[in-house]
């Protein structure tokens, strides 16, 4: 099931998305405030199968503009989670703890909505799997980990290299207004059997930059939520960002920065794709 925030006529609402189509929960009975809210409903996903059966879509896709999903409770991502791009960052090994890092949620943007420079000189995209939490997790197994995941949806974690090395953590210049665009809808977790066998992919101006699979990362999804809830509670609508592999613009050998009119394509087979251009 793809379930999406959306604009049309001057109201948003939440809906599911069949083929080039939206069906308006709302029209069907299913009126939860925002994605968070439908999140922690336990019971939502039944409800939802059982009120859209066999309802045509109220909506072409062509006719709303998608919104980002949710604003999550915590935004979470993890740095250095790919062996090439580890490298390509000029780093000699493997990292011995999983490296977290904040990003603050009023960075997340549409996935069809601009990417504002701001003030960084040294702009950057890296494709992400993200992860939607489902149910708390607190100190879950690997083993158990997978059922604490509502869905997934497509992460850029838009960089300001700069800014990034202003303190010892990341978070400043990993969370510009507008840096974070994702989408283009939450797939949820029983179409996704294996979040290790997703190919991913970003574009730039049509120029392919990253191409990897999420087969590539160190700590895998599971092992990413072991290791958060071993400290802190995951709550449901929490998102985490799993990694970039490599091909990152500060990696290459003169490093190549977005720039104003620059169109960033991030693609996630079995999930979708989010397209922002940059804009001053």
């Amino acid at each position: 099931m793809k379930i999406a925030h959306f604009e049309t006529g001057g109201r948003t609402a939440l809906g599911v998305v069949v083929g080039d189509g939206v069906i308006d929960l709302a029209k069907v009975g299913c009126d939860w405030p925002d994605m968070l809210a439908l999140i922690a409903d336990a019971d939502a996903l039944a409800k939802i199968s059982a009120a859209t059966k066999g309802v045509a879509p109220h909506h072409a896709l062509s006719d709303v503009r998608l919104l980002a999903p949710l604003r999550p409770g915590k935004y979470m991502a993890i740095g250095m989670n790919y062996a090439k791009h580890v490298a390509e960052m000029g780093h000699a090994a493997r990292p011995k703890y999983q490296y977290w890092f904040n990003k603050q949620t009023t960075c997340i943007n549409g996935p069809r909505d601009p990417i504002v420079t701001g003030v960084t000189e040294r702009l950057d995209y890296e494709v992400e799997l993200g992860v939607v939490i489902g149910r708390a997790a607190k100190g879950v197994s690997r083993a158990d980990a997978l059922g604490h995941v509502f869905g997934y949806l497509v992460v850029n974690d838009v960089s300001a290299r700069d800014w990034q090395k202003h303190s010892p953590t990341f978070t400043m210049g990993k969370s510009f207004d507008t840096h974070g665009p994702i989408g283009p809808w939450i797939v949820t977790a029983d179409e996704i059997p294996d979040p290790q066998a997703l190919d991913l992919r970003c574009l730039v101006n049509g120029e392919v930059r990253q191409e990897s699979n999420t087969d590539g990362m160190l700590f895998g999804v599971a092992e990413q939520i072991e290791y958060l809830s071993t400290a802190f509670t995951l709550e449901p609508g929490d998102l985490l960002a799993t990694g970039t592999p490599e091909g990152v613009g500060a990696g290459m050998n003169l490093p190549r920065f977005l720039q104003p009119g620059d169109v960033v394509r991030c693609e996630i087979d079995g999930i979708g794709a989010i397209e922002n251009r940059v804009t001053v």
